[in-house]
């Protein structure tokens, strides 16, 4: 039997005064509990209940043993409950990877707004352009950019399809003029996002022609994230490639011009990745419907703002 519930027998014996009560609230029978009894005082070394014929009594040890048991059951029975109400009431924190620009221009005013329904619910956000070991950094959810995910074994939500583009500054334009064609990009300072995501040296575009390929062999500026590569492209150093996200602002505010308007580079997916489908935790449940719901419209309303000609 094991540390538990011979506690648990102990206590039914010194609340009801009796063997015989106790095993009739266990369901189990009189030897059984007077057996427990034993082996628990023969295991500690210490009498806990004076026995008579007619009536039991607690020792001062037993007194001291039981307060303790006491609340030791009743902290496993709150941890229990704790545990068991996860998967209904959203609450607890939530450790979520995601790459920078999606973070940046999604997810952070995504979890500001989840939580006015969800206050109970708290966050840690860490922004890289990598796709992280999940398990071994502990992430509940990592939301990336990728063309196609490998087979992990986890639970993969597709949020959406996104894309990238290419965007100068209105003052390079000006004075290096505007390419019409993606040749023409071997005329122009081209810089470069050297990451797992970016395209290298070879930037595929699908536009009027289908899909169209060009080498930047030489670039005056490699980079690795996205926010700085739009910092380079607003002073002027060149034509650049940009997720939607990390252009929409300054393609509103007019520090940026969209580049070969009628193409783009290859379309990516955003993904929401977990461990686990299975008794599935009631914060990353009500989290990746909130997603669901909400990031499309923001990648609608993003690509509109970029004048895609993306085919639907």
């Amino acid at each position: 039997m094991d540390t538990f519930q011979t506690m648990r027998f102990f206590i039914a014996v010194a609340q009801s005064g009796s063997f015989t009560a106790a095993a009739a609230l266990l369901n189990t029978t009189t030897t059984n509990v007077s057996k427990a009894i034993s082996s628990l005082e023969a295991r500690l070394q210490t009498r806990l209940i004076n026995r008579t014929t007619r009536r039991l009594a607690l020792t001062e040890a037993g007194t001291r043993y039981l307060q303790r048991c006491e609340r030791i059951l009743e902290e496993v029975r709150e941890a229990d409950e704790e545990a068991g109400t996860t998967h209904i009431k959203p609450s607890g924190r939530l450790k979520i990877h995601a790459m920078s620009a999606i973070g940046n221009h999604y997810v952070i005013g995504a979890i500001a707004r989840y939580r006015e329904i969800h206050p109970s619910v708290m966050f840690d956000l860490n922004l890289t352009n990598r796709v992280p070991d999940m398990l071994e950094e502990g992430y509940d959810m990592s939301i990336v950019l990728a063309r196609d995910l490998p087979d992990s074994g986890f639970v993969a939500q597709r949020l959406g399809i996104t894309y990238n583009i290419l965007c100068a500054s209105p003052g390079y334009v000006k004075k290096s003029g505007m390419p019409h064609s993606p040749d023409d990009l071997h005329q122009h300072d081209c810089l470069r996002i050297v990451n797992t995501v970016m395209p290298a040296e070879n930037w595929a575009f699908e536009g009027p022609q289908g899909v169209e390929t060009v080498n930047i062999a030489l670039s005056p500026l490699h980079l690795n994230t996205a926010d700085a590569m739009t910092v380079a492209i607003k002073n002027g150093m060149g034509i650049g490639i940009q997720p939607v996200a990390s252009a929409v602002e300054g393609l509103k505010a007019g520090t940026l011009v969209r580049v070969l308007q009628e193409y783009h580079l290859e379309e990516l997916n955003l993904y929401a990745i977990y461990p686990s489908r299975k008794f599935l935790d009631a914060k990353i449940k009500t989290w990746v419907e909130f997603l669901k719901n909400t990031i499309p419209e923001l990648l609608a309303a993003d690509e509109k703002v970029a004048g895609s000609k993306r085919k639907q």
